[in-house]
């Protein structure tokens, strides 16, 4: 059944493919952003789009109020875990304070679902792996403290209010859809740092820390699609009609830094060179998911399961839009 859903951070780049997963399960979708890191061209042209920041609760109260949402899925938010060990106050001002005005929001407008863009960070080093969901919750970063006090507040605003919420615990988003791709500026994420060398737009790419107590000395990461990462989303909007929780979105399988460069100088033919450079502060040494849980309680089934496949979509993505968005 089609229903009214409100995506935050919509531009961006796990947001475009929340909000095209969205539109193609046949949900009408709005999208609230203020466009400083998301990309206006990655929008569908007929959807309602409100541009502001959700430091201002009136309007993302009155945009809830003129969308009449069913729900809100929240993909907004500052995401870098470096940066969040040297600015601490933009990463609570952005995460952890505007989530607040967001959950107020929804009190004053009776929308009660919300669906959480979380994290893998809110685990820290985790005491097994792959990790479940009720393992112990420790960042060692600021960014994942404040995923994890974004969970805390919305599980007593649950609980003091007729909310539901499941909160989505990403592990490392990867891949590109035929139309949406990943496109920051600058580029921080691993994958299309790689591609970044394979295009001649960098002369080698710098691994953060080669002395990790991994077999090849690199941080292991588990890569999902964006694709498959937007579908739990559309699968949580109907789940959270009955139930609220937490879940893990991951592929289960764990990759380091140098297989990822392997992998994709196989994708790409280009020979990829590397320069070891110290570890960036606040980075753990291995993530990797147990997704069980999605897949038995919201029904989610992966379709990528091979990071050679993913990192061929961002590669054939990158090809066609070698600047992003702004070409």
């Amino acid at each position: 059944m089609s229903e009214r859903i409100l995506v935050t951070g919509g531009a961006g780049y796990v947001g475009g493919g929340v909000v095209e997963a969205l539109l193609a399960a046949g949900h009408q979708v709005a999208v609230f952003d203020n466009f400083s890191t998301g990309h206006r061209a990655a929008l569908p042209r007929d959807i309602m789009i409100v541009e502001g920041d959700l430091a201002n609760r009136h309007l993302i109260e009155q945009a809830l109020r003129d969308f009449r949402a069913d729900a809100v899925v929240h993909t907004a938010g500052s995401i870098e875990a470096g940066e969040s060990m040297k600015d601490p106050g933009k990463y609570y001002r952005n995460n952890v304070v505007n989530s607040i005005n967001l959950l107020d929001a929804m009190v004053a407008t009776v929308v009660g679902r919300f669906i959480f863009s979380s994290s893998a960070g809110v685990y820290g080093n985790p005491v097994r792996v792959p990790i479940e969901e009720d393992d112990p919750t420790a960042p060692v970063n600021c960014y994942g403290e404040t995923k994890l006090a974004v969970e805390r507040a919305a599980t007593w605003y649950a609980q003091t209010h007729n909310l539901r919420t499941i909160f989505l615990r990403y592990f490392n988003a990867a891949g590109a859809t035929e139309r949406l791709g990943e496109a920051h500026q600058p580029e921080s994420h691993l994958i299309p740092r790689v591609l970044q060398v394979a295009l001649g737009q960098s002369e080698h790419f710098s691994i953060y820390g080669a002395d990790y107590p991994t077999p090849d000395g690199t941080a292991i990461r588990d890569y999902i699609h964006i694709a498959d990462l937007a579908q739990a989303h559309v699968l949580a909007v109907e789940a959270a009609k009955t139930r609220s929780g937490a879940f893990n979105l991951g592929s289960g399988s764990g990759f380091s830094v140098r297989q990822i460069v392997e992998t994709a100088r196989q994708v790409t033919g280009h020979p990829i060179p590397t320069v070891d450079v110290p570890r960036r502060p606040g980075d753990p040494a291995i993530l990797i998911a147990n997704s069980q849980r999605a897949r038995a309680v919201l029904g989610w089934r992966p379709r990528y399961d091979d990071v050679a496949a993913i990192i061929k979509s961002a590669w054939e993505w990158h090809q066609k839009h070698p600047t992003g968005y702004s070409g």
